[in-house]
């Protein structure tokens, strides 16, 4: 699996929003779900989104905008009318136990003639940690402007999903998985040399072989020495590339993704620490418990104990 997929393995869609806008401005929409992702995508219409510190991003046709959270954020006609008085609306579909209005949903709001405004929204939920590195490749909000055949393709399944038929939840909660894929792909490749290592690692003739058989088994003994027997080239060229692309050393890289994978297992309470090292390499679970703490700052039986308690 490359290591975009496994980043996004514990990220999903639950419960996607349509909402169509008919607003007269000046109007306001806050996002305060506290989700770690939450994605606008732009069918007609626009907007100007507000972050806290200041930042503003102006969004419109066919522009999706993924928003970092979990900071609430806001989500306007234009940035200089937030402050006179206008229509306020709050979307907190996706907190715990919420319970959404359903003229968000698939509903109409407002009764301006003009200046109608589209839009599919979503938030992402997440499981485990494993997402967090993703998340910190990002910046506050990303925006990918996307064809408009597109929105057309895109806006015709929403109205189709408004319908309510069997699965069309469902259908809305894939289609936004789809989206949150596609953007960030696209936002990736836009940085070219600036996007992470791990997503440029991959593509590379020397670092893609390894990566591979890191991700395909963190738990085997791999040394310098055998990754460049995996990428069939020598151990000081396999180690010199590896760490131009990806900006650690191949051993740095694979322990990171071991504390990655063991941080989900030990999410885990059938698994003991010992089932835990073993599964991500280690012979035993003192030398893996010292790593773990070298690593994170805290014994692997001291970090199960706080995502207990914040579970």
């Amino acid at each position: 699996m490359d290591p975009l997929s496994k980043l996004l393995g514990g990220i999903r869609a639950e419960g996607a929003v349509l909402t169509t806008a008919v607003l007269e401005a000046p109007w306001s929409i806050r996002f305060a779900d506290e989700a770690p992702l939450t994605v606008v995508t732009v069918l007609r219409g626009g907007g100007t989104l507000l972050l806290t510190g200041g930042l503003e991003y102006r969004i419109t046709v066919g522009d999706t905008a993924i928003v970092r959270g979990p900071e609430t954020f806001v989500l306007v006609d234009h940035a200089d009318t937030i402050a006179l008085p206008h229509e306020e609306y709050e979307v907190t579909c996706f907190m715990p136990d919420a319970k959404c209005d359903p003229a968000l949903d698939g509903g109409r709001w407002g009764s301006g003639p003009t200046g109608e405004t589209t839009l599919i929204v979503g938030a992402y939920r997440t499981s485990g940690r494993r997402h967090e590195r993703l998340l910190r490749a990002l910046p506050p909000v990303l925006v990918v402007t996307d064809d408009v055949e597109v929105c057309a393709w895109m806006e015709s399944i929403a109205v189709d999903a408004a319908r309510r038929p069997a699965g069309a939840q469902a259908m809305m909660d894939r289609l936004l998985d789809w989206a949150l894929v596609c953007t960030l792909r696209d936002w990736f490749e836009e940085q070219d040399a600036d996007a992470p290592g791990w997503y440029r690692g991959p593509a590379d003739p020397v670092v893609g072989p390894a990566l591979e058989a890191m991700h395909g088994m963190p738990s085997a003994g791999w040394t310098v020495a055998s990754l460049a027997a995996e990428a069939g080239v020598s151990r000081a060229l396999f180690a010199r590339r590896f760490s131009e692309v990806m900006g650690q050393s191949p051993l740095a890289y694979l322990t990171e993704c071991r504390m990655d994978e063991a941080e989900e297992l030990l999410a885990d309470r059938s698994l003991t620490v010992a089932q835990v090292a073993k599964a991500v390499g280690y012979a035993d679970a003192f030398g893996f418990s010292a790593a773990f703490k070298r690593y994170r700052g805290i014994r692997p039986s001291d970090f199960r104990a706080t995502t207990d308690l914040g579970a």
